[in-house]
């Protein structure tokens, strides 16, 4: 079930000592092209985590202004050359070109940056990082996961026993923000005793083993 439905979790099997919440994306699904999360290879522009819920990212951009998909790649993932970008998607969906596959937005995305003036060969580099932002930003806004995050942060105090232990792993700042301030608002109001004062990344050991953890960051509390 979806994080955000704690409580209905919580009425039927009680408090809890202990959760620990991984917010990331699973590399199962990543690493399967007919999903559409990864610009890596070919598929369909999909994104959803739930195939059978909601629109798809093809059927979502082609109702998308220009102003609404560059708040999006701001919004989700603090992405530079947003103004660029949706510019160049949304006119050429107004040409009447199709942005269907996964390929087909890395394209949109590589065409947009050719504007853009980069140091001597680094523009494969800029393109690779503006797509995973842009891959990014649309599967958070299609899948809704800010309003599940926020839901779920909500409720969260009230799924812990008195000096209950919650710990999240985030994965790029926009969790990290959400996580960050919940935690923070809940502490002056005396529901947490005791919140993280720093985040904990890991090692460089860890990241050399495990490349997708680089971006990891954890937060804790403790209910008061």
């Amino acid at each position: 079930m979806n994080f955000c439905q704690i409580d209905e979790l919580v009425s039927k099997v009680g408090l809890f000592d202990f959760i620990l919440a991984d917010l990331g994306v699973s590399s199962m699904q990543i690493d399967n092209p007919e999903r559409g999360f990864t610009y890596k290879s070919d598929g369909p522009l999909d994104l959803r985590l739930n195939p059978t819920v909601g629109l798809s990212a093809a059927e979502r951009l082609k109702t998308i202004s220009r102003d609404e998909l560059e708040g999006m790649l701001i919004e989700n993932s603090d992405e530079p050359y947003a103004g660029e970008i949706s510019k160049q998607i949304v006119n050429d969906l107004k040409r009447g070109m199709r942005i269907d596959t996964t390929l087909a937005l890395l394209y949109e995305i590589d065409k947009a940056l050719l504007r853009i003036k980069f140091p001597k060969d680094t523009r494969k580099d800029a393109v690779k990082k503006s797509a995973a932002r842009v891959f990014q930003a649309l599967r958070i806004d299609i899948n809704r996961e800010y309003e599940a995050l926020y839901d779920f942060m909500e409720k969260l105090p009230n799924a812990l026993v008195s000096s209950g232990r919650v710990a999240i792993l985030t994965f790029h700042s926009g969790e990290d923000r959400i996580v960050k301030g919940a935690f923070k608002a809940f502490k002056r109001l005396g529901i947490y005793r005791e919140i993280s004062s720093e985040v904990i990344r890991p090692s460089r050991e860890e990241c050399y083993n495990n490349s997708r953890s680089h971006s990891t960051k954890l937060r804790w509390a403790i209910r008061a």
